[in-house]
């Protein structure tokens, strides 16, 4: 049985963070994102909780903005290194660690 392969895996599987590939990382990380359509939850961070006049419509998208960062979250960290993991694993959200990373190695 032949099992099919995301392409987009293999980018992030080729390509994981170590410290001295920050550049080409990032380039590849974008891509994967942009084609996930959650280039967006690396921008900013979202807000902790909703605001209590907010309408059902807005909830809506904040939840949305929420799993989306869940999932860019993830996709940072399993196109890591284990060490790497391991310095940004209590890190909550993609955008800050993509900041540090950018303080760091950019």
């Amino acid at each position: 049985m032949s099992s099919f392969k995301n392409p987009l895996d293999a980018i992030l599987d080729s390509n994981k963070f170590t410290g001295l590939n920050y550049q080409d990382w990032l380039r590849n990380l974008n891509l994967v994102l942009a084609s996930e359509k959650l280039l967006y939850t690396i921008e900013k961070c979202p807000p902790k909780e909703a605001p209590a006049d907010i309408s059902p419509e807005e909830l809506v998208t904040l939840k949305q903005w929420w799993d989306d960062e869940v999932k860019a979250r993830c996709y940072v960290m399993a196109s890591m290194s284990n060490e790497m993991q391991r310095r940004f694993e209590k890190t909550k959200y993609a955008a800050d660690i993509l900041f540090h990373l950018k303080e760091l190695y950019g």
